[in-house]
């Protein structure tokens, strides 16, 4: 299938690890081009593996939460390429603040790193996304919808991330610019590899968690959620707007009792 993003540029957050890897190396290998702000150095293995997919990507080195930064970082992309025609929202990660046990400032920090760049971002991006009618992604989580239980700063980050993607899919409608989120539950990140160690048992907690996901019983892919992001960005999702897609084998809105035995 062709989805007709052939040289489309696209700049992704935190598109040299996790979801947001998967989403580069998808977009370049459908032809696209994909721009990655990273606040982390490009191995040069990454930078071979990008190089076999396509030859015109491009690394930027950023902190996000250095909003002064970003919108001379996004005039170089349009400068460089003459366009943006999507933008993927994507950095960020759980940091597991509660109320009982943060302070306000603590509050403000958490949405320094998962939150406000959103924002930022969107805004330098959007008049070259007007101009060619193209997408945003804005990837947000399930715990802005479920909640999880310690962590009051991402997942209200989250649920924040999701009234920008309403919000914005209303106001650029006329503009013929489409906004969607996509919200991941359980996938094999790198970071989330990382807070199974927390465990005694990581492998017993993997399959106790695997065990509630309806379809499969087993978490998400990488790959499986850059599918959707990239399809739903692409012209072919070209009456897609203000959604926000769950890609979680029926985590969400399956019943997790469901007894397949």
């Amino acid at each position: 299938m062709d989805l007709k993003i052939k040289n489309k540029v696209c700049i992704i957050t935190g598109g040299a690890k996790g979801i947001g890897l998967g989403i580069t190396k998808l977009w370049a290998s459908e032809g696209g081009i994909p721009v990655i702000f990273s606040r982390s150095s490009m191995s040069e293995e990454l930078k071979q593996e990008l190089e076999l997919l396509c030859k015109n990507f491009s690394f930027y080195k950023i902190d996000l939460k250095n909003y002064e930064q970003i919108p001379n970082l996004v005039k170089e992309v349009a400068q460089k390429y003459g366009s943006i025609y999507a933008l993927v929202n994507n950095a960020g990660a759980n940091d597991n603040l509660h109320i009982e046990n943060s302070t306000t400032q603590d509050l403000i920090k958490s949405y320094e790193n998962n939150l406000f760049h959103y924002y930022a971002m969107t805004k330098e991006c959007l008049p070259y996304i007007k101009k060619e009618q193209g997408s945003i992604l804005n990837i947000v989580s399930k715990t802005g919808i479920t909640g999880q239980g310690r962590t009051s700063a991402y997942a209200s980050a989250k649920a924040a991330q999701m009234g920008f993607t309403r919000e914005w899919a209303c106001a650029f409608a006329k503009d013929n610019v489409r906004v969607n989120a996509l919200a991941p539950a359980e996938v094999m990140t790198p970071l989330y590899e990382k807070w199974l160690l927390n465990f005694p048992n990581p492998k017993e907690q993997y399959k106790k968690i695997a065990k509630a996901i309806p379809l499969g019983h087993r978490f998400t892919t990488i790959e499986e959620i850059a599918n959707t992001a990239v399809f739903t960005l692409s012209p072919l999702a070209s009456h897609t707007t203000g959604q926000i897609l769950m890609v979680d084998g029926g985590y969400i809105h399956l019943d997790r009792a469901l007894n397949w035995d």
